[in-house]
């Protein structure tokens, strides 16, 4: 495939520089996808850790004209991932990031000429690379809007919490748009932690390139969020936001090797609960056994896509009821899943792709969140969309959990939490439509790339 890259004769290729954790790497992978569709004649090179490749190219979909380069994950060799540290993957991979990327671009910009330069916008140092090389660069953000303002705006963040720390119920009165969000609700990477740590440093400099960047993306659509848009127009040459028209690849390839479609098929709409953490989200013992207890005494149906071993996390009784009561998977095709009309309401940790994908299927949420955008993303689903529920003190109880399915299950109950749902719905679909703002903003990022 390489060899095919190299012979054939491109217009220009676009570097595009990927942070390979989470749903980063994907999400980025599908809007290249898209831009190379429309424009077959230009190269893109991915940029990416081998591993993280073999995991997002390996789903069916093929482009002529994207090819996948590794560079390295900054891991010393024979290292073993740490216990209870689970930033240190990406702490090591930041480290060593800047240097492994220009190594593995000048290896491949000697043979097509150079168009444009497309990033995770973590990776700040691409708009040095893109400088040097007197080119666009297009940093991509790959949550919302309300996540990007709050690292924007870092130092006001810092100046007007500084000795409230501890108060976790302070109400952010210091920005507009801000006056449902709790001080627990930030994201507390670069503004309480350690300021020199490496995912601290990461963010304050990706602060300070934004500015500079010919356009920035984001994996959103303004309609959603108006007021953290028209925050950040004027610090940004150009804000693009592209969702929803980027989310998903077409459903036909994505496959379902344990059954989940077939077994929701039997079962009735609107009554299952599909639960899912994503790829690296482990819950604390006692709140899977919170969890699993309100699955049991409430009854409720469920599908679980669940990582880790169920013999060593479950009890007896909760694994003696599962065949009778759901499914646990090891994965499951979740766009698939959220879009069958049995399933009910999504439990999960509130992941920014994870709500796009449940507000385009008209899914309710119950929210439980983990680390970076997480608190912020139920908060809006929660106060300021009233799509979902968030969980008392923000984590699973046995009672919690049951009263929060519910009040979604319950055809009476929930009904306008579904009323809303549509009305966030109806506005991504026009947002993606002929004549959409995300639409709109797609083209001006393919005149960007491919001109």
């Amino acid at each position: 495939m390489e060899e095919v890259a190299r012979t054939h004769e491109w217009r220009h290729q676009v570097l595009v520089l990927a942070f390979p954790f989470g749903s980063h790497p994907s999400s980025l992978l599908g809007i290249i996808r898209q831009l190379a569709d429309d424009a077959p004649d230009v190269k893109f090179s991915f940029f990416n850790t081998a591993t993280s490749n073999a995991a997002i190219f390996n789903d069916g979909r093929q482009n002529d004209n994207v090819f996948p380069y590794s560079i390295g994950d900054g891991m010393p060799k024979g290292y073993v991932r740490r216990q209870g540290v689970p930033e240190e993957p990406a702490e090591l991979f930041m480290k060593a990031a800047a240097g492994n990327f220009r190594a593995a671009i000048e290896v491949e910009t000697a043979a097509v000429k150079v168009g444009g330069v497309v990033s995770d916008a973590f990776l700040w140092f691409a708009g040095e690379i893109a400088a040097e090389m007197d080119v666009a660069w297009i940093p991509v953000w790959i949550p919302g809007l309300r996540s990007l303002v709050v690292h924007l705006h870092t130092d006001l963040f810092r100046q007007n919490l500084a000795d409230s720390e501890d108060d976790e119920e302070k109400a952010i009165n210091f920005l507009p748009g801000f006056s449902k969000i709790r001080n627990i609700d930030l994201p507390h990477e670069g503004i309480y932690e350690d300021v020199e740590s490496p995912i601290a440093t990461m963010l304050h400099k990706m602060e300070l390139h934004l500015p500079k960047a010919s356009a920035v993306v984001v994996n959103s659509f303004k309609e959603a969020e108006p007021e953290m848009f028209n925050i950040l127009k004027p610090k940004l040459r150009e804000l693009l936001t592209i969702a929803p028209i980027n989310l998903t690849p077409p459903t036909s390839i994505i496959n379902d090797e344990h059954g989940c479609l077939k077994w929701l098929d039997n079962e009735n709409p609107k009554s299952v609960a599909y639960i899912c953490f994503g790829t690296f989200i482990a819950l604390p013992p006692h709140e899977l056994a919170a969890l699993a207890e309100a699955l049991n005494e409430s009854g409720v149906r469920f599908l679980w896509s669940f990582r880790g071993n169920p013999e060593e996390s479950f009890c007896k009784d909760f694994l003696q009821r599962i065949d009778v009561q759901g499914k646990l998977v090891p994965w499951a095709p979740q766009t698939r899943v959220l879009a069958h009309p049995s399933v009910g309401v999504y439990i999960g940790h509130c992941g920014w792709n994870s709500v796009l994908e449940a507000i385009m299927e008209g899914v309710p949420m119950i929210c439980r969140p983990f680390v970076g955008d997480n608190g912020l993303n139920v908060r809006t689903v929660e106060c300021e969309w009233k799509v979902g529920l968030g969980l008392p003190n923000g984590i699973f109880t046995k009672d919690g959990v049951m009263k929060a399915m519910e009040s979604i299950l319950d055809p009476h109950k929930g009904v306008q939490i579904r009323s809303n749902l549509k009305a966030l719905k109806d506005l991504a679909l026009k947002a993606s439509g002929p004549e959409g703002s995300s639409t709109r903003n797609f083209n001006s990022l393919k005149e960007l790339l491919t001109k």
